[in-house]
């Protein structure tokens, strides 16, 4: 598996569009971009970040957007105002497309009980959000979100049997241990569907830390992903305050590629 970085491990101290030189002097060749503001979607902004992508010879995995800001409101029932988020969504789409990302890192929307759920209704936005992703060339990836509804394995599950275009799925560890859903019962559901990972660690008193500060038991969550034959990328991403410096990325890289890379396949997450 290559180990990626997330440019989100920067936010706030770092402007996206300096991120990529930084991943590259720390040992990274591959990354997912956080598009932290809607100017970062824009034109003029793209055309710079793609001369130091080509510049350092970077790959990027994957886009996350500033999801919070439009995504929930994609689900909204008042079709104005779910129209001009979808402005946003295309756009979205079509940076990740030219920025060379397979796929896009989708939040979606916020948590309410399955139960009182229009599923036709949502069935019938992700089919639409799907077709757009798809056409833009990319996989639209849920993030399962411990504030989402993508946070209810069966949720997941619905939009996997239900929706007419293919859905894709990226695992967040630390997200997992904040719903208090099993990384085991994750991957379960997105199983061949998975495209995308993100790797953190967590203890009792910590949601985030980063790999290898923590608790969890990479060699069983690493088998795990092998019995459902992924092979995508696995992207570090952790919050700025889980570091004090930046050479504990570079540090971090070695031990998640041992541990994705020389997995022994025993136990259970």
């Amino acid at each position: 598996m290559d180990i990626g970085l997330s440019s989100a491990c920067f936010y706030p101290n770092l402007h996206t569009e300096n991120s990529i030189r930084k991943m590259k002097e720390l040992g990274f060749n591959y990354g997912e971009i956080f598009l932290n503001t809607p100017s970062e979607c824009e034109e003029k902004f793209l055309e710079n970040f793609l001369e130091q992508k080509e510049l350092y010879e970077f790959n990027i995995n994957s886009v996350h957007a500033f999801s919070s800001s439009f995504e929930p409101y994609l689900f909204d029932e008042y079709d104005r105002r779910r129209n001009d988020m979808l402005i946003q969504f295309k756009k979205v789409c079509k940076v990740s497309k030219k920025l060379g990302a397979s796929c896009y890192t989708f939040h979606g929307m916020r948590y309410k009980d399955l139960n009182e759920l229009d599923t036709k209704f949502i069935i019938d936005i992700y089919n639409e959000l799907l077709y757009i992703a798809m056409d833009s060339g990319i996989k639209l990836a849920q993030e399962n979100v411990s504030w989402c509804m993508s946070s209810d394995v069966n949720f997941l599950r619905l939009l996997k049997e239900k929706c007419k275009y293919p859905i894709y799925y990226t695992l967040d560890l630390k997200q997992a241990y904040k719903a208090n859903v099993s990384i085991e019962k994750y991957i379960k559901v997105m199983g061949s569907r998975l495209a995308n990972l993100h790797i953190n660690d967590r203890d009792e008193n910590h949601t985030c830390l980063l790999p290898g500060k923590g608790n969890l038991n990479y060699d069983d969550i690493s088998s795990k992903l092998k019995n459902v034959n992924y092979c995508g990328k696995g992207i570090i991403e952790v919050y700025s305050n889980n570091y004090i410096n930046y050479e504990e990325l570079t540090r971090v890289k070695e031990f998640v590629s041992e541990k994705f890379n020389n997995n022994s396949d025993k136990s259970t997450v």
